[in-house]
């Protein structure tokens, strides 16, 4: 599996071998040792699907501290645009945003650490997201910032976006908790 450092610091990009021939394909999306070599966490204690059509998009979601989490997360079917915006004080790239396409050609694995709201816009008829969080969901703490309220270039200009997205505050109006950790 090659990671590749991303912009963002902290955000990698986990590149496992597809093994492709005429029958289809096989991947290993997870192996230990792997990730500790990449300095990444071994224990995901909770783990979650969603599957969207095209047009939808999710996000900026995240959990605020004590519950805060860091994710793995990777498209099991279709293809998405992948987005992550720095949300930490002091960081370098606080309030920048990148694009990860992910898709189930290539199965790349982003890892997203704690301090980054993380959504996407279903590139296909029938996407399907996978994601392990290192907390467990706790719903006092689970919020995000508005999808609009960076400018995204979402791939959309009237996208499907939920009653719960769109009421969340912005990006300006976010008193962030998350502070950078060099």
């Amino acid at each position: 599996m090659r990671v590749d450092q991303c912009r963002i610091p902290g955000l990698r990009l986990l590149r496992p071998v597809v093994h492709a021939d005429d029958r289809g394909s096989f991947v290993k999306t997870f192996h230990a040792g792997w990730f500790a070599d990449a300095g990444i966490p071994a224990e995901w204690p909770e783990r979650f699907y969603s599957r969207s059509h095209r047009g939808v998009v999710r996000g900026l979601h995240f959990q605020t501290p004590p519950s805060s989490h860091a994710k793995l997360v990777y498209c099991v079917h279709g293809a998405v645009l992948d987005v992550v915006v720095d949300l930490r004080v002091g960081s370098p790239t606080f309030g920048e945003f990148e694009l990860l396409p992910l898709d189930d050609d290539t199965w790349t694995i982003a890892f997203v650490p704690e301090g980054l709201a993380h959504g996407f816009a279903a590139l296909t008829d029938d996407a399907v997201m996978a994601y392990a969080t290192g907390t467990v969901h706790v719903p006092q703490s689970d919020t995000g910032i508005r999808w609009d309220s960076v400018p995204i270039p979402w791939p959309f200009d009237a996208p499907t976006v939920s009653a719960r997205d769109e009421a969340l505050p912005t990006f300006a109006e976010f008193a962030s908790p998350f502070v950078y950790d060099q």
